[in-house]
């Protein structure tokens, strides 16, 4: 019984407020494909669980994202 849990930004989304539902379900439908495909799990036990967070609680590199990003440019 696989659990996968995804955390993505909520600023990920074509409007800006994080993925649409149908971007959610894109991602639910293939992590459920790929554990069948890869480690052969029944699709109707694997659980795939989506949070956002929001940006400013997301830190990459000892830094805020938002931070660690305007350090990449």
């Amino acid at each position: 019984m696989p659990y996968v849990n995804i955390k993505v930004t909520k600023e990920g989304g074509p409007d800006g407020t994080g993925p649409s539902a149908q971007q959610k379900a894109e991602l639910i439908k293939g992590t459920t494909d790929l554990l069948e495909k890869v480690l052969g799990k029944n699709p109707a036990s694997t659980f795939v669980v989506i949070n956002e967070v929001a940006l400013e609680d997301w830190g990459l590199g000892g830094l805020p994202v938002a931070e660690y990003r305007k350090n990449q440019k």
